[in-house]
């Protein structure tokens, strides 16, 4: 997916929902347990429900990673079921040396290797260029670098000074950096919504480029700081909610339930569409 059709999407749907598919299977309502997959069921539910009010899919491939091949075959289901219209993020938070990188890369954006297509993944930018650069050799597909995330031991390192004067944190340099490597239709970055405090600053440093926020809903991160700061003319922002969706009911009306918080959402979103983007 392009720039401009991610663009168009959050436009046409008034909406900049990302939902995270962090689908773990010791949470699976009952009912569902005796389907032939009961990951993939509930996934397929939960696209159903909410592909009216979301502009992306973000499933957590560690959730399947842990299940083995069984796993697997339930990430490949649920990424062929995902309308087409939907922005697909592999949230894999790889990054190793090129050769590895280019088989993470092969996994995730070559259907002929593992069996899957994703538009995007996310990307840890510690080890430097050369560990992001096999996953921008393949033509139309993203990165997402991991900038400023949601956690608590996030400050650990991300806000660590990177100048005498401590103008420049350290998520601050690797932006301005890892900007150089592609343009902003092929990069995004990931700041959570629990750092509204320093939105700005990241809008004045990445003025074009998308951020994928994690952080609103079971997190705790404000939508209406996010969108206020991270909004643009082209939308800007993917925000994520993955709990307070997915896990929105562990009944037989869990469908409904996790329609009904996107949908909110959604509504949320566009009001600030209309607030602050003029294209709206």
């Amino acid at each position: 997916m392009t720039f401009d059709e991610l663009s168009h999407q959050i436009f046409k749907k008034q909406s900049y929902l990302c939902v995270g598919l962090d689908t773990d299977p010791r949470k699976l309502p009952a009912h569902l347990l005796t389907e032939p997959d009961p990951v993939f069921a509930f996934n397929k539910a939960i696209i159903d429900a909410t592909a009216d009010f979301a502009v992306a899919y973000k499933p957590n491939i560690a959730f399947y990673e842990a299940q083995g091949p069984r796993g697997w075959e339930s990430l490949q289901k649920t990424l062929e079921y995902i309308p087409g219209d939907c922005f697909t993020i592999a949230d894999a938070k790889r990054g190793d040396i090129g050769n590895t990188s280019g088989l993470y890369a092969r996994a995730f954006f070559d259907p002929s290797a593992a069996g899957l297509d994703f538009d995007s993944i996310t990307v840890a930018p510690y080890m430097g260029q050369d560990s992001v650069e096999p996953f921008l050799e393949y033509p139309g597909k993203w990165v997402i670098l991991l900038a400023l995330t949601s956690n608590a031991g996030s400050a650990d390192f991300q806000r660590l000074p990177t100048t005498p004067d401590g103008d420049v944190e350290l998520f601050e340099a690797v932006m301005q950096t890892a900007k150089t490597w592609a343009g902003a239709d092929r990069m995004m970055f990931v700041v959570g919504a629990t750092q509204s405090t320093v939105f700005s600053r990241i809008r004045e440093l990445t003025p074009d480029h998308f951020l994928l926020v994690p952080g609103v809903g079971a997190q705790g991160g404000s939508l209406a700081d996010v969108s206020k700061c991270g909004l643009t003319e082209s939308g800007g922002l993917l925000v994520n909610a993955s709990r307070s969706i997915l896990y929105a009911s562990d009944g037989t009306d869990f469908a409904d339930k996790a329609r009904a918080e996107a949908q909110a959402l959604q509504t949320e979103m566009a009001t600030y569409l209309g607030q602050y983007c003029s294209r709206a």
